[in-house]
């Protein structure tokens, strides 16, 4: 958010259950998770909110943050030499309103040896991502081809999120109210 100028009063985690619904595509599950996120903070009217989600999919096959090394491997193993999808949904809300917009890019792992895959664990940088993995990190070497928004495979597209404060009324970086 620095890039774009934004620098947050304040940083809430909310609590929401985070487990998709029978047969939820992983598009729409995204984008259900960043609209409860938002709708789960508690805001004064003219407080600004901003949340956001990221979802790696396999075909229908939703993977979030692994929770252990051993599932981190299995993410990794079905997405080797394959194309996977990254979706980031954000929301901003402001009052009762809220806008939201979704974000979808195309991603290429390359295809891992057992030594790849063991060294890339190792550096426990799988812990706490979407998929097992995040782009800006040792992983990054993992993958030699993208299409679509690097910031959204990040975990937060900035154009269109730079987009939505702008509709909620935040003057993004060197922008006047």
């Amino acid at each position: 958010m620095a890039q774009i100028g934004v620098v947050p009063d304040d940083i809430r985690a909310p609590d929401i259950d985070e487990t998709p619904l029978k047969a939820e595509l992983p598009r729409p599950y995204c984008g259900r998770m960043a609209r409860e996120k938002v709708a789960a903070v508690s805001a004064g009217a003219d407080d600004i909110v901003l949340c956001a989600d990221t979802t790696v999919a396999v075909g229908r096959r939703i993977f979030g943050k692994p929770e252990n090394i051993e599932e981190a491997a299995t993410f990794l193993r079905l997405m080797s030499g394959r194309r996977h999808k990254v979706i980031t949904a954000v929301a901003v809300k402001r009052g009762d309103k809220i806008w939201q917009r979704d974000v979808q890019s195309t991603v290429k792992m390359k295809s891992l040896s057992d030594a790849e895959l063991n060294a890339y664990l190792a550096t426990n940088d799988w812990q706490g991502k979407a998929g097992g993995y995040g782009i800006q990190g040792p992983a990054g070497a993992l993958i030699p081809w993208i299409s679509g928004s690097f910031t959204g495979i990040v975990g937060l597209p900035l154009a269109e999120t730079a987009n939505l404060l702008r509709a909620a009324g935040y003057p993004i970086e060197g922008e006047t109210p």
